[in-house]
């Protein structure tokens, strides 16, 4: 289904200083959309205008693309289009814990129930009515055919191998954060099937309010919109990188802004799309 298309204003911030190393490659990583499109699309229009190397250059998005905005179907064609893997050296397409609790919920195993009681809780009614509108099937339970008629068998085979997380250099990105009281290693590998609390698709305050650092690492995360994140982390600006975090949610379908970074080699900017002021 496709909806009307809204005019989005673009920003590009100054270059900041940081100790990210990536290997000399250049990497975009995309925050939170929740059925954002249109914003989603600027952004990707204004990433392959600075895009210089299309062999060093790698796309990354955070999670979320889904639920609360009104185009979400629209959102995930964009992101699974197979032209974005013409476009970059590497795309990655991590799980947020919406994506996680959507597939649970079809995929039929012991926590199907629970997980889908747990997303429509969470909004996920509001994806569930999108399908069920573009399928022309009002009262259609929620199951792996009614997103495959909806979305198509590409969006589906890239919902199938969604990504927990990706590390380039000293730098993890991951949907939700690290659990602060494990190691990097065993935070991230905390099962697919598990909701909820410290999971790295899920966690917030003990990962936001952390000040004692990540074993090295730095964290591009998003999950948490700016207001939440600000009352945890005591920071006024959660897009800043401070205690090697730096987030990426911009609080899209509550705010209207989809945020992403452009991250090289000691430093990074700010990429930012709203709908234009009229």
């Amino acid at each position: 289904m496709t909806t009307a298309s809204i005019p989005c204003a673009l920003t590009v911030s100054d270059w900041r200083v940081a100790p990210f190393r990536v290997g000399g490659e250049t990497v975009f990583a995309i925050g939170d959309v929740h059925g954002c499109a249109d914003q989603l699309s600027a952004l990707l229009e204004k990433i392959s205008s600075l895009t210089q190397n299309s062999a060093t250059t790698r796309l990354i998005f955070l999670g979320d693309l889904i639920c609360r905005g009104s185009s979400s179907l629209d959102a995930l064609a964009m992101w699974a289009a197979r032209s974005l893997e013409a476009a970059f050296h590497k795309v990655h397409r991590l799980s947020g814990n919406h994506e996680q609790l959507l597939m649970l919920s079809i995929g039929g195993g012991e926590v199907a129930e629970t997980a889908q009681s747990k997303w429509m809780s969470i909004d996920g009614d509001t994806f569930v009515s999108e399908l069920r509108r573009s399928t022309a099937r009002a009262d259609a339970p929620l199951t792996r055919s009614l997103v495959f008629d909806a979305a198509g068998d590409v969006v589906m085979e890239r919902l199938e191998n969604l990504e927990k997380y990706v590390r380039l250099g000293n730098v993890i990105f991951v949907h939700g954060g690290i659990d602060p009281t494990l190691d990097a290693a065993t935070s991230l590998a905390l099962p697919w099937n598990v909701f909820g609390g410290n999971h790295w698709a899920w966690i917030q305050e003990p990962f936001l309010a952390w000040r004692g650092g990540f074993g090295g690492l730095m964290v591009v995360h998003g999950h948490t919109p700016p207001a939440k994140h600000c009352m945890m982390s005591g920071y006024p600006d959660p897009h800043v990188l401070q205690h090697d975090r730096l987030s990426l949610d911009g609080g899209s379908a509550l705010t209207g802004i989809v945020t992403a970074a452009q991250i090289e080699d000691g430093r990074y900017r700010l990429l930012t799309s709203r709908p234009a002021v009229r």
